[in-house]
């Protein structure tokens, strides 16, 4: 670790400027401290198991300023680049389609470079696959393309700890419900929140608990972001956490003989 106590940056937009301090210790903490929408928070951080590396995260960050430049895109590519190198994510996996931003992509294989893991794009078709590859070949990075549903891809590739997925895309909820996360936890990213009717934004239609929770996990925070169109991000926790330890328990009323049943 670092002795450096924290990397700061800043990401503008038309009118506002927003500054990000991520800590080494915590960074998630940082991050939600300056968000201006209601967050879920859980207590119990010693489980998560994620370590984060501000050098990784600052080196990142700024090779994806460098490498960004001629997209002119509001800052999502450098932060989503810094959380996957300082999260030091050895499976990074996004989807893509055709029409779509490439930003992002690169953000997300420069930080892969930094990681020494690998970053897989989902497409689903051939057009997409070959629209993917050479944008991507045109800015000098070469990630592992798999096409096909989303969903069926995610059968495959077992120990994700970072992922990105467009909330425009219908089936957006269903390929983080069925992706195989590792065991020591995960951050999840959805962008494009603001465009989707399904965002946790003010609405019942999405929550991150529907989609990842499970008997061995839990959503250890989550937070909506205005970074370009949109983020919505989610820590989820590795298995084994408390989610996973909690126990029901039945107590009965010696005076009333009413049992009361309490999870804990």
């Amino acid at each position: 670790m670092s002795t450096d106590p924290f990397l700061s940056f800043s990401i503008s937009f038309s009118r506002h400027q927003y500054s990000y301090i991520l800590i080494p210790r915590d960074p998630f903490s940082a991050i939600f401290s300056h968000s201006q929408s209601q967050t879920e928070t859980q207590t119990n951080r010693s489980k998560m198991k994620l370590v984060w590396s501000p050098e990784k995260a600052s080196k990142a960050y700024i090779e994806t300023v460098k490498s960004c430049r001629i997209f002119r895109e509001s800052g999502v590519a450098e932060l989503v680049s810094a959380m996957a190198a300082g999260w030091n994510a050895q499976l990074i996996v996004e989807t893509w389609s055709e029409g779509g931003k490439i930003a992002t992509s690169v953000g997300l294989a420069v930080a892969r470079g930094h990681t020494c893991g690998r970053h897989v794009c989902v497409v689903p078709d051939e057009r997409s696959r070959s629209e993917y590859a050479e944008r991507m070949g045109e800015a000098g990075m070469w990630p592992e393309i798999v096409v096909g549903e989303a969903e069926e891809v995610m059968e495959g590739l077992a120990g994700i700890d970072f992922m990105v997925v467009d909330s425009r895309r219908s089936n957006f909820s269903r390929v983080l419900r069925v992706a195989k996360l590792s065991n020591k936890g995960a951050v999840l990213i959805c962008k494009n929140a603001c465009h989707s009717s399904h965002s946790g934004i003010g609405s019942a239609g999405f929550r991150w608990r529907s989609v990842v929770e499970e008997a061995s996990r839990r959503v250890v925070r989550s937070v909506f972001l205005p970074v370009g169109k949109g983020l919505d991000i989610a820590h989820v926790s590795a298995i084994g956490s408390s989610a996973a330890t909690k126990k029901w328990i039945k107590h009965v009323d010696q005076e009333s003989g009413e049992m009361h049943v309490i999870r804990r």
